[in-house]
């Protein structure tokens, strides 16, 4: 029974972000969500009590795939800059195959201003980040003036603009040929002379993507 509430839980989330995605926060509503899911308002009532607890959870299931991500990078032993670099061209390449991601950053856009704030889909993006810079830094990776707060606003706008870049209408090759421009003069000011080599800024041959329920 818990098996089958959460499998119907996820089928709900999946459902609210292809709604907000689609239409926007404020114009999806529950109804729709719940049609897309093939469920009555009850049954999605009974998981969510508003539609902003559904954005709530969908953006929080965007953060639990970024850090399934991470986990996974982690796991293979990629050094900080790299999992960093292969980040954004995961976000690149799930902005396109993923309605969670898309409308996780939608939602953030949306309701921006809100309090008290709840998952935030940039400040998650955001906080990886920095805490990968600053993994990179202490491991020595970083050229001393890339460390401090230039390198970390520099990253921060480099990934939340790839968001932006995705929005203009660039096929997913187009977005990941520009995410890999962007880190060849990004690179260089960030690490050593003659550590660029060691990074490699191209996408990943496979990218991991989640498996969401139908």
């Amino acid at each position: 029974m818990q098996a089958r509430s959460e499998r119907t839980r996820r089928r709900l989330v999946l459902a609210g972000a292809q709604m907000f995605d689609r239409y926007g926060y404020a114009s999806a509503t529950l109804g729709q969500i719940a049609g897309a899911a093939g469920m009555t308002k009850g049954a999605l009532y009974f998981h969510f009590a508003s539609k902003e607890g559904l954005a709530d959870a969908v953006q929080e299931r965007g953060r639990q795939l970024l850090c399934d991500f991470l986990q996974q990078q982690w796991e293979a032993g990629a050094a900080p800059l790299q999992a960093l670099i292969d980040l954004t061209h995961w976000l690149a390449d799930a902005l396109y195959q993923d309605p969670v991601v898309r409308a996780g950053l939608r939602i953030t856009n949306e309701r921006a201003g809100r309090h008290p704030a709840a998952t935030d889909f940039h400040q998650t993006w955001i906080t990886e980040v920095l805490r990968l810079l600053g993994q990179a830094g202490a491991a020595g990776d970083l050229r001393e003036d890339a460390a401090g707060e230039g390198g970390q606003s520099l990253l921060t706008a480099a990934v939340c603009g790839i968001g932006v870049l995705a929005g203009t209408g660039l096929t997913p090759a187009e977005l990941a040929h520009r995410v890999h421009a962007l880190w060849q003069p990004l690179l260089p000011a960030l690490v050593p002379p003659g550590h660029t080599p060691r990074y490699r800024t191209h996408p990943p041959a496979t990218h991991t993507r989640p498996a969401h329920a139908a």
